[in-house]
């Protein structure tokens, strides 16, 4: 056997297309679609109460096409956030290496808090006039309105019903307390520290800890650096570019060092107890810790 014209230089662009075209038609009566043409639904994919959902999207994680979310044949039931959590810290650090995956699930949560956890607040001097128009409205008026505005549909051909909800809406504010780095949670948390003011008094001192990964040890040696030696007063690391890649890579590991160098210095260096939420009967530098507020950014 041999090759002629191997490259195709030979061909014209038009007999390119013509195949191309001819391979669009069904090849036999039995076939609904051509060969060629990307299957796809009409519907989208439900992303709740689906196991195979994830499976599908990460095939090269989920080689087996098992161990997906919110799956109601498992015995034990376990959250969406927790499955994640397990995923991202299992000694098979593929899903952590993952160029997608955990912005993807992060987005997935979130969502999740935001679908569960949003509500409407008003301002007291209107809430007697707003609160009863609010609940005399029915649940068909009230699912008709959010489609209207989720799919930004036009306002025009609204009922009296729909009208008097779109405009209930200009008195009041969609907030979401615990969604994670929202302005509701962020007004949240100050609420609670005012509320730590009032029981505990004003506090003593204010600190940004900020302990930095880059130039650790620690954090090499929860990377899997095995050849560093943490007893060495000064222990050799690798160069600062290479150590500045290890902590893009793997994020959950930085979260895991900041954790853990958190706790070691409200533990060992402030003497607070983590297990039984009080002091240490030795206390620490400061003396015994009554209470103390903590936020990460």
């Amino acid at each position: 056997m041999g090759v002629s014209d191997a490259e195709c230089s030979r061909i014209p662009a038009r007999r390119f297309v013509a195949q191309a075209l001819s391979n669009l038609v069904p090849r036999s009566n039995n076939e609904e679609l051509p060969d060629l043409v990307i299957h796809r639904g009409e519907d989208p994919i439900p992303e709740y109460n689906n196991p195979d959902l994830v499976p599908g999207m990460y095939p090269t994680l989920f080689c087996l096409g098992i161990g997906g979310f919110e799956d109601q044949s498992r015995p034990e039931k376990l959250s969406f956030a927790k499955q994640a959590e397990y995923y991202l810290n299992i000694p098979d650090r593929n899903f952590r290496y993952h160029y997608s995956f955990l912005f993807v699930i992060l987005n997935m949560v979130q969502r999740r808090k935001s679908h569960l956890h949003t509500h409407f607040t008003v301002n007291s001097t209107r809430f007697q006039s707003i609160a009863p128009k609010l609940t005399s409205l029915s649940p068909e008026t009230i699912a008709e309105v959010a489609e209207i505005i989720e799919n930004e549909k036009s306002t025009k051909s609204l009922n009296s019903e729909q009208k008097l909800a779109m405009d209930l809406l200009r008195y009041v504010n969609a907030v979401g307390e615990k969604i994670p780095g929202s302005h509701m949670a962020k007004i949240s948390a100050r609420a609670d520290i005012r509320n730590y003011f009032g029981y505990f008094g004003l506090a003593h001192i204010f600190f940004t800890f900020n302990p930095s990964a880059v130039h650790s040890p620690i954090f090499q040696v929860m990377y899997g650096d095995k050849t560093i030696d943490l007893d060495s007063r000064y222990p050799k690391l690798v160069p600062r570019s290479e150590r500045a890649k290890r902590l893009a890579l793997d994020p959950v590991t930085a979260a895991d060092f900041f954790e853990f160098s958190f706790q070691c210095l409200f533990t060992h260096l402030l003497g607070w107890d983590f297990k039984r939420q009080c002091s240490t009967d030795k206390g620490g530098i400061l003396g015994h810790l009554r209470a103390f507020y903590a936020s990460t950014e």
